[in-house]
């Protein structure tokens, strides 16, 4: 069995040792911005299961979202009962706004995945794999450099929790309506 395959045992276990250090590192990211650049992954094999290498060209940022549904503005007049419904949902996952918010910090970044890292009863927090696509190394990288030509991957909910959020990780039978989109199809696919 090789280091990754140990490092993850460890991580699915969540052995005592691991629930004291999980709670000291939720406690020191609360104080944090709320988007923070970090130099290594919390979760070394998720981050290089989804795309990360520890090279020039690749950044991470630890994004903190508060947990909680949407609020809708208060009514001023109308019937009592019209207030009562004020929870609003959002239509997006929470690892999908994390994305977008990377993006929107680093606008000279593109977003290539993501992954929990962790939430306690007010915040989740997720950390997002980020690719500069003006470097030299990422240009020249075969593997990768597809990127170089994709802009607004985030917003436009190219990445993997934004394709899950859009319906389009099923194929055929029942997924019907949700290509080319869930709008082109007026919402019928969710």
């Amino acid at each position: 069995m090789g280091a990754y395959k140990h490092i993850k045992d460890v991580f699915k276990k969540k052995a005592t040792i691991l629930k004291s250090l999980r709670r000291e590192r939720l406690i020191l990211w609360r104080k944090q911005h709320a988007i923070t650049k970090i130099e290594y992954p919390t979760q070394l094999t998720r981050a290089r299961e989804l795309g990360f290498k520890a090279k020039t060209g690749y950044v991470l940022a630890r994004v903190r979202l508060r947990r909680g549904g949407k609020l809708k503005a208060r009514l001023k007049s109308g019937r009592r009962t019209a207030h009562a419904g004020r929870k609003g949902m959002h239509g997006k996952s929470y690892q999908r706004i994390a994305e977008e918010r990377a993006s929107a910090k680093f606008p000279n970044l593109e977003v290539l995945n993501s992954y929990n890292v962790g939430k306690d009863g007010k915040n989740a927090f997720f950390e997002v794999i980020l690719i500069d696509p003006c470097r030299p190394e990422i240009i020249n990288d075969k593997k990768i450099n597809w990127i170089c030509s994709v802009r607004g991957r985030a917003e436009r909910g190219l990445t993997s929790a934004g394709k899950k959020g859009r319906g389009l990780l099923y194929k055929g039978k029942g997924s019907e309506k949700v290509r080319p989109s869930i709008s082109a199809k007026h919402g019928q696919g969710k």
